[in-house]
């Protein structure tokens, strides 16, 4: 339930990110972020607000635990649209998260997959793969850096 525990705080993140995913091709365009991570339920959930200052962007992550079936759920919004995305569902092994979920680009169906890697007390790195092909193949199109700028945030009582 307290996978998410080593996220609450403030972070650096440099951001790499495919600009043309699922197109055969494409450029990577680097840019800066800063985020900071709230507890929830008692650890059981956290909301994240990020800040992407030279691309003009906010987004905002919602990371559910459910308690019965003991997997996460990661919904994500942008400043853009206003919209919360599907949720990848998944769950840690170790330092290791994988999450999957159906979700749609440039209007036809994929498949998502989120990696989160636990790397210490001051870093960690997330990875966003596309599946086209119902998960036969994936492309890496977004990778983030996480470097710890402040203390770890306490929640609200459970």
């Amino acid at each position: 339930m307290n996978d998410f525990d080593f996220l609450r705080g403030s972070w650096d993140v440099v951001n790499r990110r495919l600009t043309t995913p699922l197109s055969g091709g494409g450029t990577w365009e680097e840019f800066p972020g800063h985020t900071v991570v709230r507890p929830l339920f008692g650890g059981a959930g956290n909301i994240e607000e990020i800040v992407f200052p030279t691309i003009d962007l906010r987004g905002m992550t919602l990371r559910l635990f459910d308690r019965e079936t003991e997997r996460w759920s990661i919904y994500w919004s942008n400043s853009r649209t206003g919209r919360l995305y599907p949720p990848v569902v998944g769950g840690f092994t170790g330092d290791r998260g994988d999450f999957y979920g159906d979700d749609t680009h440039d209007g036809r169906p994929i498949r998502a997959h989120f990696t989160w890697h636990r790397l210490g007390p001051d870093t960690a790195r997330w990875e966003q793969e596309f599946s086209a092909d119902e998960g036969r193949s994936w492309e890496l199109n977004w990778t983030m850096d996480f470097t710890r700028t402040g203390p770890a945030l306490g929640g609200l009582a459970a």
